[in-house]
């Protein structure tokens, strides 16, 4: 069975674009792979290096996971942190690195002229660690954003970099995930784009009703349809996009054909559109507050992750060292 990786960053709160987009991708993952999902509190640090409150933000996005059906049994669900073989090995490959080839990256250029005062060397040698990520586990195959096929080409070069130097077989070149169509985008609430935490324009999975129906409220429309079965603008297009996800088939038809027949009141619909995101939400909002509650069951969980990822972990680690050359006396 083939392995996959990926790492969730623990930063902010599940939107339901989250949730109709890498989280049920996820859950496919873990039935059909061997699968290793990490909480990336190491890579946090390279933009955020003081975070207010690290644990709360891992603890968060632990919760809402678990509470999304990531199951600690089927999948590694580990802590970055908790490994302590992943920041030795990122030393050994840090040491294959070269610093020119890291400064070229995008994504270090992207964040030089994002965070101009914050250029650490963990943000020169992200591309290293998030190699470490893969290569520990040996892993096949790795779910990434465009903004990270880059790094992902990386972690291939590293990797037949160490093969060749120390002329072994023991790294697979890792391949880009690609979910295609499978891959729902549910867009954000202001009109245009995708939903997302910076934007500002999310519902999150912890929200409670009165937000929510807020937030909806808020939604920017028009003023409406002024012919029959013309096409819906953007942000009209992106609410209906979100009706279609939380909703029945019947309720979006129906707003469907009140908007082609010009007779759509978008208080009602926006009413709707609340009403059934809150029912879709309320019962994963409160398995998220119960699970979180349960220190005991986390500690559970993050101690059976450890486990799991670093029985794997010290087994490539112990191959590394080997082929490198480190013995004991």
């Amino acid at each position: 069975m083939e392995t996959v990786l990926s790492g969730i960053r623990p930063t902010g709160h599940l939107h339901i674009g989250n949730y109709f987009g890498a989280v049920k991708n996820f859950l496919k993952l873990q039935e059909n792979f061997n699968s290793y999902f990490f909480i990336a509190d190491f890579h946090s640090l390279t933009t955020h290096p003081t975070p207010k409150d690290l644990h709360a933000n891992v603890k968060n996005v632990l919760a809402e996971y678990l509470a999304c059906g990531l199951e600690p049994e089927k999948a590694t669900l580990y802590i970055q942190s908790d490994v302590p073989e992943i920041p030795e090995m990122y030393l050994l490959l840090n040491m294959n690195a070269y610093i020119g080839e890291l400064e070229r990256t995008t994504t270090f250029k992207d964040k030089i002229r994002k965070q101009p005062d914050n250029v650490n060397a963990g943000l020169l040698t992200y591309p290293v660690l998030m190699a470490t990520d893969i290569l520990i586990h040996r892993a096949n195959k790795v779910p990434v954003g465009k903004d990270q096929e880059q790094n992902l080409e990386m972690a291939r070069k590293f990797a037949k970099r160490f093969n060749h130097m120390y002329n072994v077989d023991l790294f697979p070149e890792p391949e880009a995930f690609n979910f295609g169509k499978q891959l729902v985008k549910i867009p954000g609430l202001d009109g245009s784009g995708k939903m997302g935490k910076s934007e500002g324009n999310a519902v999150y999975l912890i929200d409670e009703p009165k937000i929510i129906e807020k937030k909806v409220m808020k939604a920017v429309t028009d003023s409406g349809p002024t012919k029959k079965n013309q096409e819906k603008p953007e942000a009209i297009q992106n609410l209906f996009t979100i009706l279609k996800v939380v909703s029945d088939e019947d309720t979006y038809k129906f707003f469907d054909e009140k908007y082609n027949n010009c007779e759509i009141r978008y208080g009602d619909f926006k009413k709707q559109l609340a009403k059934d995101i809150i029912n879709f939400t309320s019962p994963l909002r409160e398995k998220i507050l119960e699970i979180s509650s349960n220190n005991d069951y986390l500690h559970k969980v993050v101690t059976l992750g450890a486990e799991k990822a670093r029985e794997s972990a010290s087994k490539t680690l112990a191959e590394v060292r080997k082929h490198i050359g480190f013995k004991r006396f």
